[in-house]
């Protein structure tokens, strides 16, 4: 080991820098610097050496151009056991560097931004930061490296306590971690950049990145091990947990059902899952009739549900909520006085979610993964085609409309049974499309006399027609294209009730 004596600061994200680069000088490390940076340092009444100065030559090409030099690379490749790497940096009169503290231009804030255009995201993506990264990775058993302000306490404690040298363990910990950033980095660029030049919207090569967020206790089942992977802050994998229990895998996947389908209204709306499907879903004028409305209509499976709200948490709503056993909530927020309520259950597991679009959505399969655009198909009455005799109502219309949307977050074979605003019954994942019939209506708590029916595929037969008007449906809604259509249309005749054709198929497997 060897002591600290000569630093590189290099950070976009400050978090931290100045208190570590004052320890680090009080330990007697002098201390390098680029731009911002040594501004920062100098203001704050460090000493800190321009990179300019080590070079002799200033910034240049707009900032593109600042610590590629042989002064600065050499002093961190160089090999301190190997003779002939120090006699050729003493001749090119190049000082060892021993700590390289650098982070990289945000690249993804950038690239977050789906109006980015290119030549923005061009211009932050950081060239000279993962090429000292690199180099001092490559170089760990001399040249300690630091990438992430989180590392700065104890990297500092261990300076204090080791007379200003850093183990070979803790080196090798720090450049395993570097080189996990800089190839995040990288597919991070390319990932988006592949974007840019996709037509469809599916990249030529699928990178996946994302770090582990937390290890989960396990899998869908106790003998499988689990753990959450994604990006800090945004959609649920980066949700801040308010409160309750830690979350399990079958939680998170029920939430992210929950807060999906709650997204695809505007009005207050209310989701409640089970095992990934609805068992209640409302959209009403206030988010307590919205819980009302979802809960009522099979309050036997809401117990020890998931739920998904599109608005705040309000008082009220809590207050509701609270009266039964629930698992999970996602919301965007919760008032005050609605944590205060839902807080009193010990074990409820609260999320705080920022809404976060995903460009693509992917599965994995034995030997691969198959990726997919999101399901972004909306309705819309001016392109449906209604094919019956008679046209829905005004009523039967709204209600074809939400129980669409629900159809299309229910596995498939999927059936709703709907009022405007309200779920009624719902059949999920059966093997044949008018068992899901049959099972929707089963499960129908309240009334269906007068409901919809939005069917997530086309009816094969009219038995799931003739099934539904025997429970009380009025109207249907699915995307047609059987070859038995016009046997199916010519039922919905013979019953008097009226169908939509919408041409968009909502499978969800």
């Amino acid at each position: 080991m060897s002591r600290v004596q000569r630093v590189l600061i290099s950070v976009t994200d400050k978090t931290g820098i100045l208190e570590s680069a004052r320890d680090l000088q009080q330990l007697g490390a002098s201390l390098i610097s680029t731009g911002g940076t040594a501004r920062m340092l100098r203001d704050a009444g460090i000493p800190v050496q321009d990179v300019s100065d080590v070079t002799g030559f200033p910034e240049m090409l707009d900032g593109r151009v600042k610590t590629m030099h042989p002064k600065i690379s050499g002093g961190i490749l160089a090999i301190r056991s190997n003779a002939e790497h120090m006699r050729a940096i003493q001749e090119h009169a190049i000082a060892p560097i021993d700590m390289v503290v650098v982070n990289l231009y945000r690249f993804e804030d950038v690239a977050a931004k789906s109006d980015a255009k290119l030549e923005e995201l061009i211009e932050n993506i950081d060239i000279g930061g993962p090429t000292m990264i690199r180099a001092a990775a490559k170089n760990y058993q001399d040249v300690a490296v630091v990438v992430s302000p989180d590392d700065y306490p104890s990297i500092i404690d261990e300076l204090k306590a080791g007379s200003g040298e850093l183990s070979r363990d803790t080196k090798w910990r720090l450049a395993t971690k570097a080189f996990r950033t800089t190839a995040a980095y990288d597919t991070a660029i390319s990932a988006r950049l592949d974007r840019v030049s996709s037509d469809a919207g599916l990249p030529d090569s699928l990178n996946i990145r994302a770090p582990k967020l937390m290890d989960l206790r396990y899998g869908e089942n106790p003998h499988q091990s689990a753990a959450l992977y994604g990006v800090r802050g945004k959609g649920l994998a980066g949700a801040e947990q308010l409160h309750g229990k830690e979350l399990s895998y079958n939680n998170l996947v029920d939430l992210d059902a929950a807060w999906q389908l709650a997204l695809e209204f505007s009005h207050p709306a209310i989701a409640i899952i089970k095992h990934t499907n609805p068992c209640g879903c409302a959209e009403q004028d206030t988010l307590e009739a919205a819980w009302q409305k979802a809960f009522e209509a099979d309050p036997v499976s809401a117990y020890g549900g998931v739920v998904g709200v599109n608005h705040a948490v309000d008082a009220a709503t809590a207050r509701l909520m609270s009266q039964t056993f629930l698992e999970a909530i996602a919301a965007p927020d919760y008032t005050p006085e609605a944590l205060a309520i839902l807080t009193a259950k010990k074990n409820l597991r609260l999320m705080r979610v920022v809404p976060a679009a995903e460009p693509l959505v992917i599965k994995s399969i034995t030997g691969g993964f198959l990726a997919q655009t999101t399901d972004s198909g909306k309705l819309d009455r001016g392109t449906a085609v209604v094919r019956t005799q008679r046209q829905p109502t005004e009523g039967e219309w709204k209600a074809l409309e939400f129980g669409w949307k629900v159809a299309k977050h229910v596995k498939s074979n999927a059936i709703v049974y709907a009022h405007a605003g309200q779920a009624i019954g719902v059949g999920a994942g059966q093997m044949s499309r008018v068992d899901s019939v049959k099972i929707g209506a089963m499960k129908a708590v309240l009334p269906l006399a007068g409901t919809v029916v939005a069917s997530d595929a086309y009816f094969p037969f009219p038995d799931g027609v003739e099934e539904a008007v025997q429970n009380g449906a009025t109207a249907f809604i699915q995307p047609g294209g059987s070859i038995r259509d016009v046997e199916v249309i010519a039922a919905a005749d013979r019953l008097g009730v009226a169908m939509v054709f919408t041409g968009m198929r909502h499978f969800r497997h």
